[in-house]
């Protein structure tokens, strides 16, 4: 090859990044297959581990398990000094009996690689190929992560305990997204996806006959007037330019129609996008429990517990990520809307600089939606992926 045209191939990037993908992206395929045959819960992700381990030692990559109880971690040295940025896969599955008829479904029954952690770890460790071979060009380091736990919500604030974002500069996140078609990305501004709390309300009354209400304190009557309250907590005391979702979902008390029990317990969730209305949110619901007492005479014992706090991506992060995608394919990016869905991938975002990708899996011709028992998104978005970090970390660390 004359030189001339050997240092054009070294100054394009894109075209080295798209050569390297397609070489490994039938081996990605099949890693993803094994792990989706084998879905894990979490922090029950030991297989799953084990075969990023595995991997990342055939490629004399460093790396340290048992981070975050089953988490791994891997780190590329960039042939000069720079800054560190993490990039952030998840590994867990969904107790969803798979119900798509594939090959490679599910060999446990009741458990699924319903949400594509099985794409996110293979597509990761696609990245770790790359990126190891273009390590030289690379001014700092790359840290992979590989997260147990996401659907829990704990694997980030565990692996973080452990040290993973210890000397971390920026982190990079991504997710598969059904609902877009596959060659396509997206991105959100600002606080992108949703902070996420519960609560726990048991409400104390006095049991009784049914035929004699008032020798009874009944319970059902004030915590059905709780739910009925709660709902306007959203319409009258948050800020309706920032979105909030109380639900209820479980509601649990008595044993027979001719008997007032001795108590109700009820279970929600609390969704914002925004700090000031998480703190309204709580302060309502605390209040409204305790109004119970007051009006219905009964006993409120009210558990709130915070969850991950909202996912908000940094311009700092994001436009040079943009940039690069564009870079990599054209014009395939799309800005989408925030989603009141949550991601413990916040945690590192409220450490540092941060943005989540978003990748699109949609399949021609179907309508997954994630955490779907039938759902089946399109192999190719791994190595369309694993371009775009790939890109991303080279142009970010330049």
């Amino acid at each position: 090859m004359p030189s001339t045209m050997a240092d054009r191939f070294a100054n394009d990037p894109g075209t080295r990044i798209r050569q390297a993908t397609e070489a490994i992206e039938p081996r990605l395929v099949e890693i993803r297959r094994d792990i989706h045959a084998h879905p894990e819960l979490a922090f029950e992700e030991t297989r799953t581990a084990g075969i990023v381990a595995a991997e990342l030692a055939r490629l004399g990559i460093p790396y340290r398990t048992g981070v975050g109880r089953t988490g791994v971690l891997g780190t590329i040295e960039g042939g000069r000094p720079g800054p560190t940025l993490a990039i952030r896969a998840d590994m867990d599955a969904l107790p969803i009996h798979e119900q798509t008829g594939l090959p490679f479904a599910s060999t446990i029954a009741g458990k699924m690689h319903a949400c594509g952690h099985d794409i996110h770890t293979a597509t990761l460790l696609g990245v770790a190929e790359v990126l190891k071979g273009l390590a030289p060009q690379l001014a700092g380091r790359v840290v992979l992560v590989f997260q147990p736990a996401e659907e829990a919500l704990g694997g980030a604030a565990a692996m973080i305990a452990d040290g993973a974002v210890e000397g971390v500069d920026m982190a990079l996140g991504f997710h598969n997204m059904p609902d877009m078609p596959v060659g396509r990305f997206g991105y959100c501004r600002g606080s992108t996806l949703a902070a996420a709390d519960r609560f726990d309300l048991v409400v104390r009354g006095r049991s009784g006959h049914a035929a004699h209400p008032s020798d009874a304190i009944d319970p059902i009557v004030a915590a059905a007037a709780f739910v009925s309250q709660a709902q306007t907590v959203v319409s009258r005391e948050i800020d309706p330019l920032h979105p909030a979702v109380v639900t209820i979902g479980m509601f649990h008390g008595g044993s027979a129609p001719n008997i007032i029990p001795e108590s109700v317990e009820l279970r929600g969730t609390v969704r914002t996008l925004h700090g000031k209305a998480r703190d309204t949110a709580e302060a309502a619901l605390r209040r409204l429990a305790a109004g119970l007492e007051a009006m219905h005479r009964v006993r409120c014992d009210l558990r709130y517990n915070r969850g991950v706090p909202p996912l908000v991506n940094s311009d700092r992060v994001l436009d040079p990520a943009i940039a690069s995608v564009r870079a990599q394919f054209g014009d395939v990016v799309e800005e989408g809307r925030p989603s009141m869905g949550a991601e413990d991938f916040a945690e590192f975002a409220e450490r540092v600089p941060a943005f989540q990708l978003r990748i699109g899996s949609g399949a021609p011709g179907r309508n997954d939606h994630l955490h779907n028992a039938g759902y089946q998104p399109d192999e190719r978005c791994i190595g369309l992926g694993v371009q775009a970090l790939s890109r991303i970390a080279l142009d970010i660390l330049s």
